[in-house]
């Protein structure tokens, strides 16, 4: 099930399907925000076929690029929580589900304030191309087909020229049980393209099935379980080390259910949420900051090598300061400025060098676990 051609047509098939009737076979039970479903029409909360919710990772302002949008019940939730600010686009390849999720954009404009919500079509392994210039382009030139050399050209054009998502413009991408429907053969530019629109310091919130052992081949090749968000799945190391390789930090398992959703011959498949940041540009500048790991373990290690042995305060960069007491380990560190700002400059200390305490005297201590007061 690795050739392309053959897994788009096969998953387009199947959710087009799902998008006319509900497929039960197609979700795993998720527990949503039921503040935030109130809105929705119940045919798109019927039609939709997810096993995670990324939509909690939304903030206020974000734009935020849910790949594989389906019938749009993602998109609609995270159009509630970016507000005014903030807009939401849509990616799917399905021609039907796409015209489901449009079928009540005006109405979700009119209900939430404004139309915050795009709809794009596309596919999520190629986040440059955009599907419906590409059938405008046919049309207008009926005498080529895809496979000619000006075709080619022109989608390369296109592709640099008019990407349908640009570069570094997004804060969050989501996506909900999509991924493993993508051929493996493209996963990689599928992910690379992930990290190319993102801004820096940008995130992502994957909710996906996984597996706690590779999937063999036979498996791969039935076409039930590889639309049914199964055989396509994900060893459980390769999806954290996929993102890895791409050049995101702090990627971590947010969300791992306890049992699994389907277990087919002695294989579990489990729904899982990954996190991970595009790291901001390699500029550090020191700027006399600190953090101290609270602990349990001896010291921890991050992607990009720097040490934290428990208790010790360590110099870190500006840019390292504001991941580590800002991103997902935020509960795991204390934050130390200097009291008197200081002018940056460029940071080269080797990881794991202690800041003495004299050099933040009289400073606030930034830690998120709070507590009472001395008397």
């Amino acid at each position: 099930m690795n050739s392309q051609a053959e897994v788009k047509g096969i998953v387009s098939e199947r959710y087009a399907e799902g998008a006319k009737e509900r497929q039960e076979a197609l979700c795993c039970p998720v527990d949503y925000d039921v503040r935030l479903l109130e809105l929705l029409p119940q045919e798109i909360v019927e039609r939709d076929y997810g096993c995670g919710d990324p939509s909690r990772y939304v903030q206020e302002g974000d734009t935020v690029l849910d790949l594989g949008s389906g019938g749009g019940k993602i998109c609609y939730m995270a159009a509630q929580l970016v507000g005014e600010t903030g807009n939401v686009i849509g990616i799917d390849m399905t021609d039907e589900m796409l015209a489901l999720a449009r079928k009540y954009q005006a109405e979700m404009a009119e209900k939430i304030g404004s139309d915050r919500v795009t709809f794009h079509k596309g596919y999520i392994q190629d986040l440059a191309f955009d599907l419906k210039a590409q059938e405008l382009f046919l049309e207008n030139n009926s005498s080529l087909s895809i496979e000619s050399l000006e075709f080619q050209d022109w989608q390369q054009q296109q592709k640099i020229e008019q990407p349908l998502i640009a570069d570094n413009s997004i804060d969050l991408v989501v996506s909900n049980c999509v991924l493993n429907l993508v051929a493996e053969t493209d996963r990689k530019q599928m992910i690379d393209g992930i990290f190319r629109v993102l801004k820096p310091g940008g995130h992502v919130a994957i909710s996906d099935i996984v597996s706690d052992e590779s999937v063999p081949e036979h498996l791969k090749s039935n076409e039930e379980l590889w639309t049914g968000c199964i055989s396509g799945a994900f060893q459980e190391k390769q999806f954290s080390q996929a993102f890895l390789d791409a050049g995101f930090v702090l990627v971590n398992y947010d969300k791992w259910d306890a049992s699994p959703w389907q277990v087919v011959e002695g294989i579990e498949f489990r729904s899982v949420t990954l996190m991970a940041i595009k790291p901001t540009p390699k500029v550090c500048l020191d700027v006399g900051q600190a953090v101290i790991y609270k602990g349990p373990y001896s010291e921890v290690r991050d992607d990009e090598d720097h040490i934290y042995p428990r208790g010790e305060r360590i110099a870190v960069c500006e840019r390292s300061y504001k991941f580590l007491t800002e991103g997902p380990m935020k509960d795991d560190f204390i934050g130390i400025s200097p009291a008197v700002a200081i002018e940056g400059k460029e940071f080269c200390a080797p990881a794991g060098t202690v800041r003495f305490a004299r050099e933040s005297k009289g400073s606030t201590h930034n830690s998120t676990s709070g507590g009472n007061s001395c008397c």
